[in-house]
């Protein structure tokens, strides 16, 4: 894992200097660290499904108490496929999408690729802070660009302010959390969960940090405005990685604080308001990526609520969504990018026929729009059944009746902005202006959203290794109600444990 880390940092320097020797071709030399990550990941995969965890640690200064903890567990590794495989492929989209100052971006991505594996990684809170600020300036950098343009300044400037000073608050928390329980190992917190009115100031600061970085309401406002960077800084920054920090710090310390007051009320208060509310400002917009950059908040909202919740159900829902968020949504940014770079234009007040005249990229949109609807068999599909089983049945959870009617509103107009994305983008007669000037992308420009959307058929479809991956992060939790429905098999064994009778799938 020190390895990974190092050499994301060694390539992410280099690359201005294979830049002058390959021109273009260096989107493939960057790609290759992530690629790298996803090919070491799969070798760890049968010793984390077994329950176990690979640990590493670099002591830095021990008489301080400075050391690098290191850990890969069912989440990480969840984390580590969706960062480094989504981050491959936009690198290899970039080839065909940037123009120029190739070598500075490549630099800035590959960075932040490698500060979202160590955020994925690290097992100290102090570590976790270090790469989480680190996320930050890459993000800040990246939205910037060179500095030209005064609304990409802008945007940099707000995501910068509202995502550190939620930083901040959660450095505090986390100060207040690991002298509570006596380490800053967040793997022994989990083990032996701290307790007492310190903790629950710590909850709320944490939270505070989580919700800034996952753009809650009402602290979203930076992540429309960042819509301003080039899209694949979108795609993978603001879809599938950076967003994705809050989320996963929630899905981290769910376990061990999920009943802790106020977690519960303030992970579902804010994270299915946010659902709603951002789905429906989504509906308003005329731009493509701002109407997915709504339905991004939207959808972090429904994330930030199942991996918060504190039960098994909701946490095998959330992961399963994490999965099917990075792929869709990334999907349709870069398949937004495509659109843009051979129409010159995101309106779908001026977009009209692009469906005819550009088949192959309508089809895999088509799909990935299909998983973020949740239309099956696609993984988005197993992910809402799973959320609104956790949801109608999580006994556990107070109110569960109301949370699920509010998820199937959510729901609802999650549906609306879906197709009103895809007709936008592509619908309409084939005479328009957009139709006729815009010529077929090359194959390897569309490549990359075919493999994505095609990752959402295939998890959908192949849901048994799906639900290997994502309940070896849910067996962290004790089994709630739901998870107790017999096999349909007769044997009496639990449907979310698998059936070793009938060997059926433990997904839901």
């Amino acid at each position: 894992m020190l390895v990974l880390l190092a050499a994301y940092a060694t390539v992410a320097a280099s690359i201005p200097w294979w830049e002058r020797r390959l021109g273009h071709a260096v989107w493939a030399v960057a790609a290759l660290v992530p690629l790298a990550t996803v090919v070491w990941a799969g070798t760890r995969v049968a010793g984390v499904l077994d329950g176990g965890a690979y640990r590493e640690s670099l002591h830095w200064a021990p008489a301080l108490g400075l050391t690098v903890d290191l850990r890969l567990d069912a989440l990480s590794l969840l984390m580590l496929w969706v960062v480094a495989g989504v981050g491959a492929l936009v690198l290899l989209y970039c080839r065909y999408y940037v123009e120029r100052d190739a070598g500075r971006l490549a630099a800035l991505l590959l960075a932040f690729a490698g500060a979202m594996t160590g955020l994925a990684l690290a097992d100290n809170l102090f570590v976790l802070y270090v790469f989480w600020e680190l996320t930050t300036v890459a993000s800040f950098l990246l939205i910037a660009g060179r500095g030209k343009r005064a609304e990409q300044r802008r945007a940099a400037r707000q995501a910068l302010l509202v995502t550190a000073a939620g930083g901040l608050a959660m450095l505090l928390g986390f100060l207040v959390l690991g002298r509570a329980a006596g380490t800053y190992r967040v793997s022994a917190i989990l083990a032996d969960p701290p307790r007492g009115g310190a903790v629950s100031a710590a909850v709320v600061l944490v939270l505070v940090g989580a919700f800034t970085k996952s753009a809650q309401m009402p602290l979203h406002g930076w992540l429309p405005a960042a819509m301003v960077a080039p899209t694949p800084v979108s795609a993978f920054l603001h879809a599938a990685a950076m967003v994705k920090a809050g989320v996963y710090l929630i899905a981290r310390l769910a376990p061990a604080l999920a009943d802790v007051t106020p977690w519960r009320p303030m992970v579902l208060g804010v994270g299915l308001a946010t659902m709603v509310v951002a789905a429906w400002r989504a509906l308003r917009e005329t731009d493509l990526k701002l109407l997915l950059a709504y339905g991004t908040v939207s959808e972090l909202g429904l994330l930030t609520a199942l991996l918060g919740a504190g039960t098994r159900t909701a946490a095998l829902a959330g992961a399963v969504m994490l999965l099917a968020h990075a792929a869709f949504k990334s999907a349709l940014f870069l398949s937004v990018g495509i659109v843009d770079h051979h129409t010159g234009t995101r309106d779908i007040r001026e977009l009209s026929g692009l469906g005819r005249r550009l088949p192959i990229l309508f089809g895999v949109t088509a799909l990935a729009t299909a998983s973020m609807a949740g239309l099956p068999p696609l993984v988005g599909f197993l992910g809402k059944e799973a959320a609104l089983d956790a949801f109608l049945h999580g006994t556990e959870l107070a109110g569960h009746h109301q949370l699920t009617a509010v998820l199937v509103c959510g729901s609802t107009l999650t549906v609306a902005f879906a197709a009103r994305f895809l007709h936008g983008a592509f619908g309409g007669p084939p005479s328009g202006r957009t139709a006729r000037s815009a010529r077929s992308p090359e194959a390897g420009f569309v490549a990359p959203v075919a493999v994505l959307s095609g990752a959402g058929l295939v998890l959908g479809v192949a849901h048994t290794g799906t639900a290997a991956l994502t309940t070896a992060y849910a067996d962290a939790y004790p089994p709630g109600p739901a998870d107790r429905t017999n096999c349909p098999c007769g044997t009496g064994s639990l449907r979310y444990s698998g059936c070793p009778h009938c060997r059926s799938s433990p997904v839901p």
